[in-house]
């Protein structure tokens, strides 16, 4: 996809971090914009951005893990917008928790959005972005669909099975020379609110947590936004973000499963929340 010009692009969790970033580098490039999020506020504030930009963008309330409200959302994308030609499954949430400590609504609570999300809106919208003729489908997993971490095992089961997915999906749409690309996304630290906004664990946990990620988060949503453009632009199977996502792509490339023992020493000296 070399122009996206008039091209329809669905984003989810579009309110805010790279969903909004990734909404305002599209309305530059001219295209129009369907942007939901669970936050209507949020996202009709992204709108209100785009629109400077003289593009059509219209915002959606959407909870994604509600597969009926997807489908619905998909329906209403295509009446309002005549068909989707690139959908970016972005919404997530995080949790930090050992598998011991976290309940089990907080486990369902975070894969029916990180994992569930991304099934919902990737079946919804298929059948409109292949009758598009010049579609892609872009998932976002995340640098912990390379490597498990202490507290983060839902986190990382959820990106784990994104890839897996994102990856098959791929391969399929090779097979059946659909003329659709898929790429998956795997973000380092990102300057977002999304350890701000996690759950497990104490309010006081979460906050130190949160401070934690925002000094090693170097990557701003803005370049995130740039970086995935530029991978949809190419056609590329994983976009990687930051300079951190290439050294932890590289971590069990070179070590296997033996990583895992200085992980757990780290997590045993407190760094519970890398």
């Amino acid at each position: 996809m070399k122009s996206f010009t008039d091209k329809v692009v669905v984003i989810t969790g579009a309110g805010s971090g790279i969903g909004k970033a990734l909404a305002i580098e599209l309305a530059g490039r001219g295209a129009r914009l369907a942007l939901s999020d669970v936050d209507a506020v949020r996202v009709a504030g992204t709108v209100a951005e785009c629109e400077k930009a003289g593009v059509t963008a219209k915002a959606y309330e959407l909870d994604v893990a509600d597969r009926d409200a997807v489908l619905a959302h998909a329906e209403e994308v295509a009446v309002d917008f005549g068909g989707a030609n690139v959908v970016v499954n972005n919404a997530g949430v995080a949790l930090g928790a050992t598998v011991e400590e976290m309940t089990w609504d907080d486990y369902d609570w975070l894969m029916g959005i990180n994992l569930g999300g991304v099934v919902n809106g990737t079946k919804a919208f298929l059948p409109q972005v292949i009758a598009s003729g010049d579609g892609h489908i872009v998932n976002l997993s995340s640098v912990f669909g390379f490597i498990g971490v202490p507290t983060q095992s839902a986190y990382n089961a959820a990106k784990f099975a994104v890839r897996g997915f994102t990856e098959a999906l791929r391969q399929e749409m090779l097979i059946a020379r659909h003329p659709v690309k898929v790429s998956c996304v795997h973000p380092g630290g990102i300057k977002t609110n999304i350890a701000r906004d996690a759950r497990g664990g104490v309010e006081r946990d979460i906050g130190k947590a949160a401070e934690g990620f925002e000094k090693i988060a170097r990557t701003t949503p803005e370049k995130a936004a740039q970086t995935i453009v530029r991978g949809i632009e190419r056609g590329t199977a994983r976009i990687l973000i930051g300079p951190d996502a290439y050294a932890i792509d590289a971590i069990p490339r070179v070590l296997g499963s033996f990583y895992q023992r200085p992980l757990a020493l780290l997590g045993r000296l407190g760094m519970r929340n890398l």
